[in-house]
């Protein structure tokens, strides 16, 4: 299938699809601004429910020439990587020809955190005229607003383990783990690290429900690294994030506003309505 540019004369945005609903929001967005849009859907990580309503080319990771190729002859230069995926084991990628030139480097990528490894893939592609930019660059209006989401505020032991969990998360950062934690009662029940927040969020239900952890409700925080080049893997939310943290226990969700993306933001809010739960979007100056 094949996208033709818009009337604006900017060719179509290439948009690299991990999991989750984020892929689809970002092309819905993109779409509604006039933009046309051809999405590459990674094999094994990609919703095929979301990529079916565009147009779209399915690759196996490790595809390069392939998505030069199609990208080119779409006209596309401007590049988004967007959606959960598990980082891949090498000989897990299947590399063509064009890939294996660089396979060096990505070894060399593969040999430190998720912000090093995409940077490197980054510098990759803007050596062969692709631009990468950031999902909030093309889709403004997905990032998490300041102030609350919802109709509940957290308390003041909530702003306190709020604060802690920011700044817990700014210490953390040259040590490119993971961008979120939870806190209770100023106490760090859980640091995320490669497997996700849902299962973070998870790990901390099954502490709860075995008494492990004190019976005070707890926040989550998510921020992105400081100093994270902030093209790839923003922090994100949305109804599954609220759904695990009622099943945490938790009181509330805290974000860094302006630098989270927020997916289904209708269907989180409602969520949170439903389950108590406080979701607010914290002023930067928060992590400084």
């Amino acid at each position: 299938m094949s996208a033709a540019a818009p009337a604006n004369g900017q060719g179509p945005l290439a948009i690299i699809c991990g999991g989750g609903s984020l892929p689809a929001a970002i092309a819905d967005s993109v779409t509604a601004r006039g933009r046309a849009v051809l999405l590459f859907p990674l094999r094994g990580a990609a919703d095929s429910a979301g990529v079916m309503r565009y147009p779209h080319h399915w690759l196996y990771v490790g595809q390069g020439g392939k998505f030069k190729r199609l990208a080119r002859a779409a006209g596309c230069t401007d590049v988004v990587l967007i959606g959960a995926m598990v980082r891949p084991a090498l000989w897990q990628i299947r590399p063509d020809f064009r890939t294996l030139l660089y396979l060096p480097r990505i070894m060399a990528a593969f040999r430190g955190g998720d912000d090093h490894l995409l940077s490197s893939i980054g510098r990759i592609f803007g050596e062969h005229g692709f631009h990468l930019r950031g999902a909030h660059e093309v889709a403004p209006e997905i990032l998490m607003p300041e102030g609350q989401l919802g109709q509940e505020l957290p308390s003041e032991a909530n702003r306190a383990d709020i604060a802690l969990g920011f700044a817990f998360l700014h210490a953390a950062a040259p040590f490119d783990v993971g961008q979120a934690v939870v806190v209770a009662g100023r106490h760090v029940l859980a640091v995320e690290a490669a497997e996700g927040t849902d299962a973070m969020l998870a790990r901390v239900a099954e502490m709860r429900a075995k008494g492990r952890v004190p019976p005070i409700a707890g926040v989550l925080v998510k921020a992105p690294k400081h100093g994270q080049d902030r093209r790839f893997d923003l922090p994100s939310i949305g109804p599954q994030t609220v759904k695990a943290a009622a099943e945490a226990g938790l009181s509330g969700i805290a974000v860094l506003a302006g630098s989270t993306i927020v997916a289904e933001p209708g269907e989180m809010i409602a969520a949170a309505n439903r389950a108590k739960l406080f979701v607010i979007g914290a002023s930067p100056e928060t992590q400084q």
